[in-house]
């Protein structure tokens, strides 16, 4: 059984702890919250903007004109943007986003490139041997929509060069403080008539053709950010829980710790009390 000096020991190393995951989890929730705002926000537009493009694509004069980003081919060749945060102590978060994309990238292409954003992503796929056509880190600390321009521009320069048939973003989505779930959405080629349902008979001007040049590069980039966004809401979100449920275990810990240090030094004091006892009797006799 250990010393009651060893479980003192112990039970100053679990609060220490304790303050650590506590403080660690009021960082979190003061964050997860302006995060879990910004996220919730990006949402209508980055629907709306999605919508515009398909009602302008669907409409445009020469089939022949298209913008690269338009054009469809077979999907011989995917390509994969895969969020992950930089930081663990996010519990399953990471982990289930990467075996989403795994199995993704199983699924749909034998060689897919991939770009990530996100240094738990980078570590996953590099000590798999998988080549990484780009990778971006620290994106997730400020989320800015400037941050995301260069990682569009990887993607649309390899699509446009008809290096890659399509885009898949896979991302944490955030749902509640609770849930996080793993998504995964094509960015490009377009969805087809189809998909985007019946459309609207707009005038536009000047043509679609000029209108889809300006908007196409926009649109993938807000998409982008939206991701971003879901990420560091999910990655707060999953520290904040994950911190708080670290709190309550060493709260638990220490609370079975006192009690074994409280009946340990009962013990100790029993003991003593009846050596005292069976000095004084065996004096007694002796006397």
């Amino acid at each position: 059984m250990p010393s009651l000096r060893d479980i003192r020991r112990r039970i100053r190393g679990v609060r220490n702890t304790a303050k650590i995951t506590k403080a660690m989890q009021m960082v979190a929730a003061s964050r997860m919250r302006r995060a879990q705002q910004r996220a919730q926000e990006s949402r209508p537009y980055a629907e709306a903007i999605g919508r515009m493009v398909s009602e302008v694509a669907h409409q445009r004069g020469d089939p022949s004109a298209l913008h690269p980003l338009q054009r469809r081919r077979p999907e011989n060749h995917a390509a994969f943007l895969v969020f992950t945060s930089d930081r663990g102590l996010a519990g399953p978060l990471n982990s289930n986003v990467l075996r989403r994309a795994s199995a993704e990238m199983l699924a749909r292409s034998d060689s897919p490139d991939i770009v990530t954003v996100g240094r738990k992503g980078q570590d996953f796929f590099s000590r798999r041997g998988h080549a990484l056509l780009a990778t971006f880190t620290g994106l997730g600390a400020r989320a800015e929509y400037a941050d995301v321009i260069p990682v569009a521009r990887v993607l649309t320069a390899a699509y446009s060069a008809e290096q890659i048939d399509a885009i898949y973003l896979i991302y944490p989505e955030f749902v509640t403080t609770m849930t996080q779930r793993p998504v995964v959405n094509r960015l490009l080629p377009l969805g087809g008539a189809e998909e985007a349902g019946p459309a609207t008979d707009f005038i536009i001007e000047p043509d679609p053709e000029q209108i889809l040049s300006a908007l196409l590069p926009r649109y993938v980039e807000v998409q982008i950010y939206r991701a971003l966004l879901e990420t560091t809401a999910s990655e707060h979100s999953a520290r904040m829980v994950a911190m708080r449920s670290a709190t309550d275990n060493a709260e638990e810990i220490v609370r079975g710790l006192t009690l074994t240090y409280n009946k340990a030094r009962q013990a100790a004091i029993t003991k003593e009390i009846s050596e005292i006892s069976s000095a004084a009797e065996a004096m007694a006799k002796a006397g």
